[in-house]
Order: structure tokens, then C-alpha cells, then sequence
């Protein structure tokens, strides 16, 4: 799912639709013309897509023997990837090169907080889910909060069911499926988020979450000059197998690993409070 803008700066996003259903020779097409036209191509896409939609895309990679496609796929719930390609494509717009743009998906990942309202984890196996809280699943009116990144944590709703939220200062994105439920706004507050902010659930979330009776959100950082600055405070090296820009521990483009590495660890940031 592309997000709206967040601001006037933030580059419009390019969704490769059907990309196992569509002829082989149409996908490479698309694939050619985006990369004459924008020179590198960073596909962000959930675990939750269709393994055939996965080959597809490592195929057309293949065939094109291209060192400027690079494949993301962060451990993210499918409103958590559609909240980071946004933030991509807010940096898109500064003077980043490729491959420190590419790279900087994995270490926004450390500042998105996803989870969700759930009316079942029957079916749930992103998080843990112990054997009284499946039994529970069965009773009626029976609801769940559930935080599946950065750390899975899972409570029944109930007046004081707490969990544990960012502790630098973010924006709440919620997504609405088959479920009615005000719990996520008394959240909002708890966890100190600027505003809540509504979007459409992404066609993955009911797969990715085992169920459509849910509430997905997200809280993140939108604040193009704070990501500039987490990005840009990461030492950058040069890949020694392709030569382009990277931070982090492995090329985005080619997949190769700097030997002696050390990945940087996230930034905090502190805590400031809601205007």
C-alpha cells in the first residue's frame, strides 16, 4: 500500500501491481523503464505477499544482472512497511546517494513501533501467544492488543492493560479492518503521540495478522529534518565489492558484507513533549 504524501517533498511512490500474474516480459519492461528513469529501484514488500510475487521479483533481478535493484523486506507488519517506504521517499528528496537511501530502511526500522487490535489470535503466529489467551480468543467481545515490533508483546484489553510504547515523540497511523474498538486512541495518548492520523488497511494485514477483526497502527517518526538527521549521524563506507555508499553491516544492492563490520546500533532520541 503507497501512503499520500506526507509533505510536498516526499516523492511519489511507483506500485508494481500483479507481478505474478502479469507476463514475464511486461514485469521486465517496467522494471527497464524504472531504472532509466530513476537509475536504482529499492522495492519495500511484507512477508505477507505471495511467495510467488517473492520469485518474480527475484527473477526479474536475475535477468536484468542489475547491481541497482535492491530487495527489502523488513520483519514489519504490512502498515509498518507502508509507513517506511514513506519515510524513504520523504529522504528521497534530500541529498542522500542510493545505496545510503536503500540502507537507511533497515535502521528506521529501530523507530517504528507496530501492532494491533485484534478480536482473535487463533490464528496469530507472528507474536507468542500462549494457550490461555487461544482459549480466550473463543469467548465473545474478547479483544487483544498486540505489539509486534520492535519487541512482541500481547495483553487482553482491559481498563488497565498497558503496552510498552516509543519514548521519543511520534505520530499514531491507524488502519480500521471488522473491528469496532476506542482502545487504540486511549493508546495514542499513553504512549504521548502528537495526533492519530486514519488510512486504509493494507490488503496484507488479515493474512499477515491471522485475522480481518482488527485495528492496525503504527507510530513512527514524520519529521523529514529528524530522519535526515538519524541517517545522516551513521558512518557511511564505501561497498568494497561495488563501490557504492552504504551504512550498516551488508550492501543493499549487491548483498555483499564489509569483513570486520561492526553495525551501528540505533540512536536514541530523547523524549519531548507533544506540541
Amino acid at each position: 500500500m503507497a501512503l499520500p504524501v506526507q509533505d510536498e517533498r516526499t516523492m511519489p511512490a511507483v506500485v508494481l501491481k500483479d507481478l505474478d500474474r502479469r507476463p514475464l516480459d511486461h514485469t521486465l519492461a517496467e522494471f527497464v523503464a524504472l531504472i532509466e528513469q530513476y537509475g536504482y529501484v529499492v522495492v519495500v514488500y511484507s512477508d505477507a505477499v505471495p511467495e510467488a510475487v517473492v520469485r518474480r521479483l527475484h527473477t526479474l533481478r536475475s535477468l536484468l544482472e542489475s547491481d541497482r535493484i535492491a530487495l527489502f523486506r523488513p520483519g514489519l507488519p504490512p502498515l509498518g512497511i507502508a509507513v517506511l517506504a514513506r519515510q524513504l521517499r520523504q529522504l528521497a528528496s534530500c541529498d542522500l546517494s542510493p545505496g545510503v537511501l536503500a540502507s537507511a530502511g533497515r535502521l528506521l526500522t529501530h523507530y517504528i513501533h507496530s501492532g494491533a487490535v485484534l478480536g482473535s489470535v487463533a490464528k496469530l503466529d507472528r507474536v507468542p501467544v500462549g494457550l490461555k489467551a487461544h482459549a480466550k480468543s473463543w469467548m465473545p467481545s474478547t479483544h487483544f492488543g498486540v505489539v509486534a515490533h520492535p519487541e512482541p508483546q500481547l495483553v487482553r484489553i482491559a481498563p488497565d492493560a498497558v503496552l510498552n510504547g516509543p519514548e521519543f515523540s511520534t505520530w499514531m497511523l491507524v488502519a480500521r479492518g471488522q473491528l469496532q474498538s476506542d482502545w487504540v486512541g486511549g493508546l495514542a495518548k499513553s504512549w504521548g503521540a502528537h495526533g492519530l492520523r486514519e488510512t486504509p488497511l493494507p490488503a496484507e494485514s488479515a493474512v499477515w495478522w491471522g485475522t480481518g477483526r482488527m485495528i492496525e497502527f503504527t507510530s513512527y517518526l514524520a519529521d523529514l529534518s529528524v530522519l535526515y538527521q538519524l541517517v545522516t549521524s551513521v558512518r557511511q563506507t564505501s561497498c568494497h565489492w561495488c563501490g557504492i555508499d552504504v551504512i550498516g553491516d551488508r550492501c543493499v544492492f549487491c548483498s555483499a558484507t564489509p569483513p570486520d563490520h561492526d553495525p551501528p546500533a540505533p540512536r536514541a532520541l530523547e523524549q519531548r513533549t507533544p506540541a
